[in-house]
């Protein structure tokens, strides 16, 4: 991890074309201001890991469901259908 001091009205330029600046420092926090190309997706860290969470759940919640399908058409062409 690189750590930087900036100061308010301070930038750092990252490759791709996105800037960040730091925009006001208070004893709360620090406001940053993010300039990026439209391509380039920003998102705090907590909505990254949300998003990620959901897309896990929900291929986990599409494989069990195919797998049960599977399971039941197996079930349905069983040992009877395949003596015939």
């Amino acid at each position: 991890m690189l750590v930087i001091r900036r100061r308010a009205g301070e930038s750092l330029i990252l490759s791709g074309g996105v800037e960040i600046a730091v925009l006001e420092l208070s004893a709360h926090g620090v406001k940053l201001g993010i300039s990026a190309p439209a391509d380039v997706t920003v998102l705090r860290n907590e909505v990254y890991l949300a998003q990620r969470a959901n897309r896990q759940a929900a291929e986990t919640a599409i494989g069990d469901r195919a797998k049960k399908l599977l399971d039941s058409f197996r079930q349905m062409s069983g040992p009877s259908q395949m003596a015939s």
